[in-house]
């Protein structure tokens, strides 16, 4: 969102921009205030665009969350969100500034808050956050000090409690009412002040310094070269194993629910329209949105918050501290792996996060090879192929969780490979940008907040952009089955004209349409496969695995068959909502394109 669309002024309004250093809590803030659900997290740059609400207190007080910032830096190797929030800043668009600070990193903070207080006009105030956590770690802090030796308001608030901050927000109301002169402090006093009103609590220095000891230790194991990639590779596993092991039992209740609630709408329709719409709207558009759902939700459902479990940890920036040094000889950073981890569950989520990477280069390599990483939508086709095919008679969930992670490996490897291959082009020469990567605190999930941020602003979040894609595709799908030529419908003979181009690549012509025709959404495959075999009129489900298992031996089907359709799946075209996701963040139809052509290359 540009800082354009905010600049309008409303008489009576009081327009606070919430400023402060990255990961101290001020989306968290700004979310228990305005009543919002704005996506937070345990690592820096969750917040890439400002957005405007009024506060629940005050109809009249009008919060902006900015973009965290370490410096008033405009351009140059920051990024472009931080560079318009200070521009923001600089031309008085805000009445007042709250700026938030860590209690336990304050000396860090205050090179902002000085920074700022110099520089700006604008009347400020200090909302002093995490004062808990700083304490346990044995440091207090007196507000009341710091408030005398800055000269402006000082807040200690805890970002969850929304009773404290029901008066913070009458505060602020009244913040732009308080003149201040600009103080002449430089930003080398910050850790001299933070050393007058921070106190070591003796009762808590002997606990806080075991705790540091615990963690200390725990941040060798989780960022060594060895014991950390180890971690990293068995998390990863454990992830796929319990997706995959659960996530079959709940689509087969969930198909079954889903497919009793389309029995019930056949017969409630039958006497209301004439059997051609019954049928366009059963087994056409119903039936294909019950088969995404049963499909895709388990999956969903179970990633989604473990994935966000590793999130609140804070265990993603120490993956992409891992990360970085094989990214780096890549010509990118170890931001791009936070990237990567979000295509697990969407590749569009991917994109979107891109917005993380510091220069344009970086961001658009990003969005380019963010679709070769297997998003939700072809995990259930890659896990049934394993199952059938590749994980040995027993169908062992070790073993395909032991298959899944080597074409996840695979999937890591090509990415750098082409990102190395983009970053050598002559348009994207250039010198290399240093990484600057923050390492958050190890904190304990949110159990209340994980649930909101995993189920609603995730799960039924894509949920949703699944139905709104497969509905318009399963009454496009019913149409070409239906219509005819001759003997055969249009989906038949697609699937002719694809047979010698599938044939060269492994695979056959009725693989080769489906993949084209899933281009709305992953899911689809392999239920259009069953379809064209089938030579039904609408899409099949694919029933049980042993019963797909035979239909694919069936039609020629080896194990051969499955690596290959398995390997292009991890690497083909972006899918529909990818694609306008790439050019809603890059402006850019040549972008968009490469996403299709260096994949499938």
């Amino acid at each position: 969102m540009k800082w354009e669309t905010m600049q309008k002024k409303r008489q009576g309004v009081v327009t606070v921009a919430l400023v402060g250093n990255p990961n101290v809590g001020k989306s968290t803030l700004f979310n228990t205030m305005t009543g919002m659900r704005r996506h937070t997290g345990n690592w820096t740059g969750k917040t890439l665009d400002g957005e405007a609400a009024y506060s629940r207190t005050l109809p009249a007080l009008r919060l902006l969350d900015l973009p965290g910032m370490y410096a008033l830096h405009e351009g140059g190797e920051v990024l472009s969100e931080e560079a318009e929030a200070v521009r923001f800043l600089r031309e008085g668009q805000a009445d007042a500034v709250l700026i938030v600070c860590d209690a336990g990193a304050l000396a860090r903070n205050l090179v902002l808050v000085l920074q700022l207080m110099r520089e700006l006009s604008l009347p400020m105030a200090i909302a002093l956050n995490l004062g808990k956590e700083a304490r346990a770690r044995g440091v207090s802090v007196d507000g009341e000090q710091l408030q005398r030796v800055l000269g402006i308001p000082v807040f200690c608030v805890e970002a969850y409690d929304k009773r404290a901050l029901s008066k913070l927000a009458s505060d602020l109301y009244a913040l732009p009412l308080q003149a201040r002169e600009l103080s002449a402090a430089p930003v080398a006093q910050a850790a001299e002040i933070a050393a007058q009103v921070c106190r070591y609590d003796e009762a808590l220095t002997a606990q806080a310094a075991r705790r540091q000891a615990r963690e200390a230790r725990w941040e060798r194991w989780l960022t060594g070269r060895v014991s950390g990639f180890l971690i990293m590779l068995g998390l990863l596993a454990l992830l796929l194993w319990l997706t995959m092991v659960a996530a079959n039992v709940l689509s087969d209740l969930l198909s079954a629910l889903l497919g009793s609630m389309e029995a019930w709408v056949w017969r409630f329709l039958t006497v209301r329209c004439s059997t051609w719409v019954c049928d366009f709207l059963v087994n056409g558009v119903l039936h294909t949105v019950v088969l995404v759902v049963s499909v895709m939700l388990p999956p969903m459902a179970l990633f989604f918050p473990l994935f966000t479990i590793l999130e609140d940890l804070g265990y993603l920036p120490r993956m992409a501290f891992l990360l970085d040094r094989p990214f780096a000889r890549c010509g990118s950073c170890g931001k791009q792996a936070i990237c990567l981890s979000m295509g697990l569950g969407c590749n569009a989520v991917g994109v979107t996060s891109c917005r993380i990477l510091s220069s344009p280069r970086e961001r658009r390599i990003a969005m380019i090879t963010n679709a070769l990483i297997p998003c939700n939508g072809r995990f259930p086709t890659l896990t049934a192929l394993i199952l059938l095919f590749l994980a040995g008679e027993g169908k062992s969930p070790l073993m395909a969780s032991l298959w899944m992670m080597g074409f996840l490996l695979l999937s890591v490897l090509v990415t750098l490979l082409l990102t190395r291959l983009l970053t050598l082009r002559q348009e994207d020469a250039g010198t290399k940008r240093p990484y600057l990567l923050e390492l958050p605190p190890l904190r304990r999930p949110r159990w209340g907040q994980l649930l909101v941020r995993s189920v609603l602003d995730r799960t039924l979040k894509m949920l949703w952009r699944a139905v709104a894609i497969s509905a318009p595709a399963g009454a496009i799908l019913w149409l070409l089955a239906r219509e005819k030529i001759g003997d055969a419908s249009l989906l038949q003979h697609m699937a002719s004209a694809l047979q010698a181009p599938g044939a060269l690549i492994g695979l056959d012509g009725a693989v080769l349409s489906a993949f084209v025709l899933s281009l709305p959404a992953n899911e689809l495959l392999m239920p259009i496969v069953v379809m064209l075999y089938r030579g039904g009129a609408c899409i099949d489900e694919m029933g049980a695995l042993s019963a797909l298992g035979e239909l694919l031996i069936a039609n020629g089907w080896t194990a051969k068959t499955a690596l290959c359709t398995a390997v292009f799946t991890l690497f083909h075209w972006p899918c529909a909502t990818t694609l306008v996701s790439i050019w809603r963040e890059s402006r850019s139809v040549k972008t968009m394109l490469e996403a299709v052509f260096w994949p499938l290359l």
